[in-house]
């Protein structure tokens, strides 16, 4: 089956503490969505890349310009959830409902090779798909909700897993999955596959996919850049 990408890369990074989007941010002297496009790219072989905007942004054109494979689709939402079915939706014509959609952060611009690897091969005959992800090893607490905060108990790890990306569906289930969760607006796209019934796939990520969040991340981000080369 073919293949696609999607990069949800509209929202505005409040959390980043700037006024830029944190997409457009440099990692080692080039903006973390297109080191976001590239590594996804250099990984699987896909028919497009469709990345999600903003309506009027105009910073796509300046800071990252045409790039071959790839198109730039202004109809982004104020949530994840609503960016990723309004690029699903702007894609009909262009795919099948059979044809994998790979959703990928924006800020997730180390994810490796090896990993995209396992995940295409893990997926390409399931028949629902799945995601990339790292079991929980650290405790979990869960905060009291007075100030200033304590413990109010621990809670189980076991079965736990921190959701990472691309996140690997057909481009029908994904679409009939989103419009079904409109409502909720589920944080990431295997919520709301699950909320239909099915049970995605779990496939191991590695711990240097991360997802540059807050300012610290940035930080993180160049080291692994400079300290490993196959990233790039």
């Amino acid at each position: 089956m073919r293949r696609f990408g999607l990069i949800p890369a509209a929202g505005s990074g409040a959390r980043f503490g700037t006024d830029e989007p944190k997409q457009y941010r440099l990692l080692a002297g080039v903006p973390v969505l297109r080191r976001s496009i590239d590594a996804l790219a250099a990984g699987v072989t896909l028919e497009a890349i469709f990345v999600v905007l903003a309506p009027g942004d105009d910073l796509y054109a300046r800071r990252i310009g045409g790039i071959p494979g790839v198109v730039p689709l202004f109809c982004g939402s104020s949530t994840r959830a609503g960016s990723v079915a309004n690029g699903l939706a702007a894609m009909d014509g262009r795919c099948e409902a059979n044809d994998w959609v790979l959703v990928h952060d924006a800020a997730r611009p180390c994810v490796d090779r090896a990993s995209l690897a396992r995940l295409v091969e893990a997926l390409d005959a399931d028949p629902v798909g799945g995601l990339l992800a790292l079991p929980v090893d650290d405790s979990l607490k869960r905060a009291a909700s007075d100030l200033p905060l304590r413990v109010a108990r621990s809670e189980a790890r076991d079965g736990l897993w921190r959701a990472q990306t691309p996140q690997m569906f057909r481009y029908g289930l994904l679409r009939r999955a989103l419009a079904a969760a409109a409502a909720t607006s589920p944080t990431d796209e295997a919520q709301a596959v699950e909320a239909l019934g099915f049970e995605a796939r779990l496939v191991p990520g590695s711990p240097r996919n991360i997802k540059i969040t807050h300012a610290g991340d940035l930080a993180l981000a160049e080291h692994l850049w400079s300290t490993q080369a196959e990233v790039a």
